[in-house]
């Protein structure tokens, strides 16, 4: 599986990750709605299950994922400050370029 992460997101995501109450948690990304050929994602900080892979990134973020979801395989996490401050999750190898 493979997980791109923005050089804006592994900055807001690392800050995360380094206080105190998330020590030990990873980065979660997991489909919260499906239409069948694309998804929406949430992300959040969990600890990983039998049912995860921990996917290495190029910004030296290790994210979970679900080992039995092929709509994860190739997200993109990225984080924008403008027009509205916020992570997108998108999924461009599937054909999902942003929230519709």
């Amino acid at each position: 599986m493979n997980v791109k992460i923005t050089r804006n997101a592994a900055k807001v995501l690392k800050m995360e990750l380094e206080k105190e109450e998330n020590a030990g948690l990873l980065v979660r990304v997991q489909i919260s709605h499906n239409h069948g050929d694309h998804a929406h994602y949430a992300l959040g900080l969990d600890t990983q299950t039998d049912s995860d892979v921990v996917v290495k990134t190029d910004k030296e973020i290790d994210v979970l994922l679900d080992k039995n979801e092929p709509l994860l395989d190739g997200i993109r996490i990225d984080y924008f400050y403008m027009p509205q401050e916020g992570f997108m999750i998108t999924n461009p190898s599937k054909g999902n370029h942003g929230d519709h």
